[in-house]
Formats: C-alpha cells, structure tokens, sequence
C-alpha cells in the first residue's frame, strides 16, 4: 500500500508533539517490505533490541547532532545517514525518523514505489524456512522470508533470469538514488545561478555583483563538503569488502536459519543416543561452530559492488561538475584581480603625473615669490612689457619641465 504525500504530511503532524512523551522516545516511520507503512513511537532501547544496534549507531541518526554522512553495516541492520535520509534499514523493514521534510515524504514514496513493484515477486514455488530463531526479530524476518521465498527469489535466479534485490538492497538503493538526486538538483541550481552571475560580474564590477558572487561561492564551498563525504563514505566502503560482506542482511539470516535447522536434526539424533549431560555439551558445541560459521560468512559482494560504483559514478560526476563550478569562480577571481590591478596601475600613472605638475607649479610660485619681495631693484624701473615676458617665461620654463619630467618617466617605463 503506498501512502500519498499528504498522508505522511498529516502522520508526521500528528505524530511530532508525542516526542516529548518519553526519554529517548521518538516517532519513527517504518516501512515494510511490502511496501506498507505506519508510524510507531518506540523507545531508543526498544530499537536497540529490535535492530541490534549499539547505543553509539543511534546517535548518527540524531537530527539535533551534527555527523558526515555515514552507511554502517552491523549484524542484523544497515545505518544510513545521507543528507536528508535518517535510516536504520533491516532485512524486513526500513525505520526512519519521521519528518514532515518534503524530500524525506518523497523518498518514501520511491521506497514503497520501489518495494512493492510487481516484478519483486517472482513465480518461483514458495519455500518455507525452517528454524526456531532465538528472538523476536528474527522470527518476525522468518516469517516475512516464508512468504517472499528468499532463497529462490533473492538469492538464486530463476531460469537463468536478472537477479532480484533483496530489500535491504533496495532500500539502501533508494537511499543512494535520493541522496545524489538532492545534491544533482541543488548543484544544477547553484550552476544555473553561478555562471551568469560571475559573467556578470566580469562585465560590470559592483557591490551588488560582488554580493551575488559571494553568497554563490559560500553555497558552493557548503555543497562541495556534503558531495565529497558521500564520496569518501562510498569509496570506504568499495575498498571495504568486510564492510560490504556484514549488508548482506537476508543472507545471513538465511545461512543462519538453515545452520540452526541442521543443528536441531543433528541435536534431535544426539538425543536419543546420549544422555542429558553429552545432549548439553553437544549443544553448548553446536553453539561455538554456529558463531564460528556466522564469524567467516563471506558472500559474494560483487552484486553489492556493482550497486555502490553505480552510485560512485554518479557522485563523482557531481563532485567534477563542482570542481568545474569552483575552477571557474577562481578564474573569475583571478581576472577580477588583473582588472583591478590595472586599474590601480591608471591611478598610480594618473598620481604621478598630478605629482609632477605639482612640483613644477610649486617651481613657479618660486619666481612669483623672488618677484613679490618688497626690494627695490632696477628692473622694477623698467617698460610695462618686461612684466608680460617674465611672466610667460615663467610659466614657458615650467611647461617645459613638466614635459622633460613626463617624458622621462615613460622612458624609464615608469608611467
């Protein structure tokens, strides 16, 4: 059953003032492999118990704390936080804090889009799993596994077809399509604004233009930390094939199922054979070979592998387009500096040429001064016209020393 957006809007309304109900009490949107989802309100210890998470795996879901982006492969769950996705994903549902974020109603429309397809269940016979799991979780995923038939739908093709995810997969799938879909769509905003802006700003150098190319580089420095963590966290992983190995959910559940079934038989023969005391030695020894067995599960992680490259690319695709964004406001940068630059250099020239000037003008008031002392000499006898040739004298000689002056500087390349 898949829950339309304005559902999940008004279950989250609903849901967010019960938070406060409980310590460690929060509202969780869980979603099952058949695609139907619910909200629970459950305790940090309940979720523990439930998923088998420590204390310190919880705390990476914590929207009030701050941590990278994170995919963490325990025993019996998957943590994933990536960008908007809080989630705690195991072999039989996916929890995640709930949230009225559009982008967190989005991805789980996808999940349960994606979960319930039809092409998820194949035609293969059912086949039931036997065992008596040792707790409540493990035979709440029996239960789920005798419906689906994991052992011919998920882990073994049938006649020769596509292999089919098992659900872990495929929400972890979901997670890493929504996360790279959020980070592609902001990234293809911030270029649509980006370089327009830093043309702009190459033609006209202003306040305002230097405002916009601000808030676009800091937006632009946030982005690229986010993208490069779900880098580093996919290429950890793809260099970690442990790491890998322990998100192999349903196999493992499976293998166990199918070692503790085996183990019962043989136990059941031992019974009749042996007394109370060998029968509790047999089973303390059966338990030490099934943490051995469960301790060197090593499945085949290529189908995981190829998932997480799939995802790497595209990731890394976003990080080159940033890196070509970031190239680029630096060499807006750079040719914003030479102009500025320049112009500084027009300002010096334009300072050194009023400087000149004004030591040749001072030159002139010089003479001026010599000829307004009050000191008779014979030259103050003379014809009226002796005036007018010492002042155009005066002014000739300091036109010409500015000229020499100039004229030198620009051939010493000083101007």
């Amino acid at each position: 059953m898949v829950y339309p957006p304005e559902d999940l809007n008004r279950a989250a309304v609903h849901a967010a003032p019960a938070r406060r109900k409980g310590i460690g009490t929060r509202v969780w949107l869980v979603v099952s492999e058949s695609g139907k989802s619910h909200v629970e309100e459950v305790g940090k210890h309940s979720i523990m118990r439930r998923t088998g998470l420590p204390a310190r795996d919880l705390r990476v879901l914590d929207p009030m704390l701050s941590y990278p982006s994170t995919i963490l492969g325990r025993e019996r769950a998957i943590v994933v936080n990536l960008e908007h996705i809080k989630a705690i994903i195991t072999a039989a549902e996916i929890l995640m804090i709930n949230s009225t974020n559009p982008l967190v109603v989005q991805f789980v429309i996808d999940l349960q889009d994606r979960v319930s397809t039809p092409s998820d269940r194949s035609n293969s016979p059912p086949e039931r799993v036997e065992g008596d799991l040792q707790d409540k979780n493990h035979a709440a995923l029996a239960s789920n596994f005798r419906r689906d038939d994991p052992n011919a739908t998920v882990l073994s093709p049938v006649g020769g077809g596509p292999k089919i995810l098992p659900f872990e997969f495929k929400a972890l799938e979901v997670c890493l399509e929504s996360a790279c879909r959020c980070l592609e769509s902001e990234t293809q905003t911030l270029e649509d604004e980006a370089y327009p802006a830093l043309d702009e700003l190459t033609s006209q150098i202003s306040t305002l233009n230097l405002e916009r190319v601000r808030q676009i580089k800091s937006r632009l420095v946030a982005i690229s930390g986010r993208v490069q963590k779900v880098r580093d966290e996919l290429e950890h992983l793809l260099d970690d094939d442990n790491d890998m190995a322990e998100m192999y959910l349903t196999e493992k559940l499976v293998e166990s199922s199918r070692e503790q079934a085996s183990l019962r038989e043989e136990s059941g023969i031992e019974e009749v054979q042996v007394d109370d005391q060998r029968y509790e030695e047999s089973e303390a020894e059966h338990s030490e070979n099934n943490s051995d067995i469960s301790t060197v599960f090593k499945p085949n992680i290529e189908e995981l592998e190829s998932l997480l490259e799939a995802y790497f690319a595209q990731i890394d695709g976003i990080s080159q387009k940033l890196a070509n964004m970031n190239e680029y406001v630096d060499d807006t940068e750079d040719f914003i500096n030479i102009m500025l630059d320049d112009k500084q250099n027009q300002l010096l020239q334009m300072g050194v040429m009023l400087s000149t000037g004004n030591m040749i003008l001072n030159a002139g008031i010089v003479v001026v001064g010599l000829f307004g002392m009050n000191i008779h000499i014979e030259l103050y006898d003379g014809q009226p016209k002796q005036f007018w040739e010492t002042v155009s004298g005066t002014v000739g000689g300091c036109l010409a020393l500015y000229l020499i002056a100039i004229g030198w500087g620009k051939k010493r390349n000083l101007i």
